[in-house]
């Protein structure tokens, strides 16, 4: 079984050319930010999201040029997506564990490692620019021979390695597979599992006209009237309609309760938990006149920015919703409760930055 039998390698852009003058190499600043936010990630247990979103990002990603900026998102969710592989093919390579202390070589290792294994980059570029990252850190100076020796064999050995450590592993821990066997059974686990290891497609839910906007964004239209397209590339703000506000990036399951109420048009509903806002969006163009509740300042933010780049508006309420108490009865509520992210843990393989998700 080669490589390629695993499934398509993803194609990233950057600018991989190393370049004389100074310290410069080209790609550096893209690895160091990813290496930081994958630390953030895993070390802070910060959400990714968060991290790489345009305006409210970490200061190193927002640092970045847009194509710099998809190629960190993508070595970010393949190392998170395969990391426990990832962790499995390095630990081969190491005479012995790496110390607690080491969390920033062991990220330095898994950022170029995604690479190697999963993305369609130049082995070779991704082994020296690692070196180069480990000689620039005063912390992991002393092993930039190790990231070398490390990363020059599992670039040999992928070919036969990679498919034989995929099939041992389910990319989760411990706690989360048992989790999941208790609730639906040791097959549909397995199923739920596998299905995180496959790039997840981008679903819009758009005001008008699906059809036009299926052939303008390049997607099909699903029998609820959302938009998806597989295999998105680049990020979101550039695609048409974005600047419009011509539609919103929500998964198709996600839209589907505030369409099982019918016809709102003219009915006062509250929308509980409403942040990010794709819901929200929904019921107004829907032309329901909509409270949106949440008990998060900074989620309501983003609401509030997500309905103005939409040319949408709703009353926003901050409040907690066991304390809320209206002035008026509402003709509807929806109540689509934080749940367990399971599917999040899906969608966060999408390619290229994603700067909002309402829904």
């Amino acid at each position: 079984m080669s490589v390629a039998d695993r499934g398509p390698r993803r194609t990233v852009s950057s600018d991989q050319e190393h370049r004389d003058g100074g310290d410069f190499v080209a790609g550096l600043a893209a690895r160091k930010a990813a290496a930081r936010l994958l630390a953030a990630v895993i070390d802070a247990r910060t959400p990714l999201d968060g991290l790489t979103d345009h305006e409210n990002g970490h200061p190193q990603y927002k640092a970045l040029d847009m194509r710099d900026r998809g190629l960190v998102r993508a070595i970010l969710v393949t190392a998170l997506r395969y990391r426990m592989t990832i962790s499995g093919l390095l630990a081969r390579r190491l005479e012995k564990p790496l110390p607690p202390n080491a969390t920033a070589l062991s990220h330095i290792l898994h950022v170029a490692a995604a690479q190697i294994l999963f993305l369609d980059i130049p082995d070779s570029a991704a082994v020296d620019i690692a070196v180069t990252h480990a000689k620039s850190d005063p912390r992991t100076v002393r092993f930039s021979g190790l990231v070398n020796g490390v990363l020059r064999t599992l670039a040999r050995a992928k070919e036969t390695e990679l498919p034989a450590a995929l099939a041992a592993t389910d990319e989760a821990p411990k706690w989360f597979s048992d989790r999941l066997k208790t609730t639906y059974g040791n097959e549909k686990a397995r199923q739920i599992l596998e299905a995180h290891r496959v790039e997840a497609p981008v679903d819009f839910s758009v005001k008008a006209d699906p059809g036009l906007w299926a052939e303008k964004l390049g997607g099909i239209v699903l029998p609820t009237g959302t938009v998806r397209v597989e295999n998105l590339v680049g990020p979101v703000t550039e695609l048409p309609g974005f600047a419009e506000g011509a539609w919103w990036v929500q998964d198709a399951a996600a839209s589907l309760p505030a369409r099982l109420f019918g016809d709102v048009a003219g009915l006062r509903v509250a929308d509980l938990c409403a942040a990010p806002g794709g819901k929200t969006a929904q019921l107004i163009v829907a032309g329901a006149k909509v409270t949106a509740v949440d008990t998060s300042k900074n989620r309501l933010v983003r609401l509030t920015q997500n309905l103005e780049r939409l040319g949408l508006s709703a009353e926003i309420v901050q409040a907690d919703l066991l304390k809320y108490e209206p002035e008026e009865l509402f003709d509807a509520v929806l109540l689509d409760a934080p749940c367990s992210s399971t599917g999040t843990v899906r969608v966060e393989n999408l390619v290229g930055p994603v700067t909002e998700l309402p829904g």
